[in-house]
C-alpha cells in the first residue's frame, strides 16, 4: 500500500510561507497555501529588497533609549509615532525597550545571525532552476556615513558582524568616490560588505516562487483563515473561505496579521506592526552601484528593475490607520541629499506592516499545547533576508528530519 503523503496547510503566502511550501514539497509533502491576498503582496512586496545577511543587529542597542527624543522630534528623524495609538502601543513599547541592553543586543544578534547569515545562498538554493532565479542578484551591501567618526560610533554592531564572520572594506572619501561616484560630499566614509545580494523586484520574485509551488502541485486558496480545526489535541484542518481544508499540520506565517489565529490556538503573541514605507523612483537619473544603507537617515537605496527603491523609516501606529505623508517626504528628501542631481520620471509610495515582537526574534517552531501547529513570523525588517532559511528549518522540523540550528531562541512557547 502506498504511503499517504503528509498535507501541510500554510496560512500566509509571503516569502516565509512560500519558502516553507517549496521546502516542504522538497521533503515530499502536499501543500496548501492560504492567503486573503495574492502571494507576495504584503510586506514581501514592499521591503527594501536587500538580502541583508549582516543585518542581524537589533535596533534595540544600548544607546536606543536616550536617542528616542531626537529621532521623534527631528525633522529628519527616522522614527514616527501616531500619538493617538500610543496608549495601545505603550505596553509593547516598554517590553521592547527592556531589551535595549548590551547583553540582550548580543544574544539577539547571535540568534538572528543563524537565520540571516547565508541569505544569498539560501535564496539561490530556493530559486535555482526556476523563473524566480533571475530576480536574485549577488552584490555588495554598502553602508555610507558622514565620516569615520560616525562609523566608529556604531562599533558594537560592526564588532558583532566581525564575530559572526563578516568582513568589509573601509573607504575614505576618495576611495568611496572611486567605488561609486554617485554620493554627495556629505558622505565621506563607506564600508562595503561582500557576499550579499538584492532582489530586482521582490513582489514579482515571491509570486514567481508561489507559481513554482503551484506548478509542483500546491493548492492555492484565496481566503482568510479564521480558525484551526482540532481533534484530540491535534490539528485536523483550517477553516477558510467557508470550508474546512483538511491537513495534518498548519503553519501560521501571515506576518503582522498572525495574532488572531494564534489566539485561536491558545497563544497570545505580543505582536505589533512596524509600519514601514518605501518610495520607488522610476527611471532615476542616478543609481547606486550596490544596495546602500545611508546610516544617518537609517534608510536603504536599492537598484531594482526600472526604479530605485528607497525604504526604511519606522512608524508605530497599528494595522488600521492609513499612510502618513511625512515618512515619504523624508525618504525623498534624504535621497536627494545623498545623490546630488537625482531626478526621476515618476514615483510610487507604499506602506506595509512588518511583524514585530518585543524581543526582536521571530517565532519559528511548534506552537505549544497543540500537536502539528507551527509558527513562522515576526522577523521585523529582515523577513525577506531570513525567509528561505526559516522555511527550510520549518520544513525539516515538521517532517522530523531535525535542524542544524537550535530553534530554542525562536520558540513560540516563550509567549505561552
Amino acid at each position: 500500500m502506498a504511503e499517504t503523503r503528509r498535507t501541510v496547510a500554510i496560512v500566509g503566502a509571503g516569502i516565509v510561507g512560500v519558502s516553507t511550501a517549496l521546502w516542504l514539497q522538497h521533503e515530499g509533502c502536499n501543500v496548501v497555501l492560504i492567503d486573503r491576498a495574492e502571494p507576495g503582496s504584503g510586506a514581501s512586496f514592499g521591503n527594501g529588497g536587500v538580502l541583508a545577511s549582516s543585518g542581524f543587529v537589533p535596533v534595540t542597542g544600548p544607546g536606543l533609549i536616550p536617542s528616542i527624543p531626537g529621532k521623534l522630534l527631528s525633522r529628519d528623524g527616522p522614527l514616527f509615532l501616531r500619538w493617538p495609538y500610543l496608549p495601545r502601543a505603550l505596553p509593547w513599547l516598554l517590553r521592547y525597550l527592556s531589551h535595549a541592553r548590551l547583553d540582550e543586543t548580543t544574544r539577539i544578534a547571535r540568534a538572528m545571525a543563524a537565520l540571516t547569515g547565508d541569505s544569498l545562498a539560501e535564496h539561490q538554493a530556493l530559486s535555482d532552476g526556476t523563473p524566480a532565479a533571475r530576480y536574485v542578484v549577488p552584490s555588495d551591501y554598502l553602508h555610507v556615513f558622514p565620516d569615520r567618526a560616525a562609523f566608529a560610533a556604531a562599533a558594537l554592531g560592526w564588532r558583532l558582524r566581525r564575530e559572526a564572520g563578516f568582513t568589509w572594506s573601509e573607504m575614505d572619501r576618495d576611495a568611496l568616490a572611486a567605488y561609486d561616484p554617485a554620493f554627495s560630499d556629505g558622505l565621506r566614509f563607506g564600508a562595503a560588505l561582500p557576499g550579499h545580494g538584492h532582489i530586482r523586484d521582490p513582489g514579482a520574485y515571491v509570486r514567481a516562487l508561489a507559481d513554482q509551488a503551484v506548478g509542483k502541485g500546491a493548492r492555492l486558496i484565496r481566503a482568510e483563515a479564521r480558525d484551526v480545526a482540532q481533534d484530540g489535541g491535534r490539528v485536523t484542518g483550517v477553516r477558510a473561505g467557508g470550508e474546512t481544508i483538511p491537513c495534518d499540520d498548519v503553519v501560521i506565517a501571515s506576518g503582522a496579521w498572525s495574532g488572531p489565529l494564534c489566539r485561536r490556538l491558545g497563544l497570545r503573541v505580543p505582536l505589533e506592526s512596524e509600519r514601514g514605507y518605501h518610495l520607488d523612483l522610476w527611471e532615476p537619473s542616478v543609481t547606486p552601484r550596490a544596495p546602500t544603507m545611508v546610516a544617518a537617515g537609517q534608510f536603504v537605496m536599492t537598484p531594482m528593475e526600472g526604479r530605485l527603491r528607497l525604504a526604511g523609516v519606522l512608524e508605530i501606529g497599528g494595522l488600521k490607520a492609513g499612510p502618513s505623508r511625512a515618512p515619504v517626504d523624508l525618504l525623498r528628501r534624504l535621497a536627494r541629499a545623498a545623490l546630488p542631481g537625482l531626478t526621476w520620471r515618476d514615483e510610487s509610495a507604499w506602506l506595509g506592516h512588518r511583524p514585530a515582537l518585543p524581543d526582536s526574534l521571530p517565532l519559528v517552531g511548534p506552537v505549544p499545547g497543540l500537536r502539528s501547529a507551527w509558527a513562522g513570523f515576526g522577523h521585523h525588517h529582515v523577513g525577506l533576508t531570513a525567509g528561505p532559511a526559516t522555511g527550510r528549518l520549518l520544513a525539516r522540523a515538521i517532517t522530523g528530519r531535525g535542524t542544524n540550528v537550535d530553534l530554542g531562541p525562536y520558540a513560540p512557547a516563550r509567549f505561552s
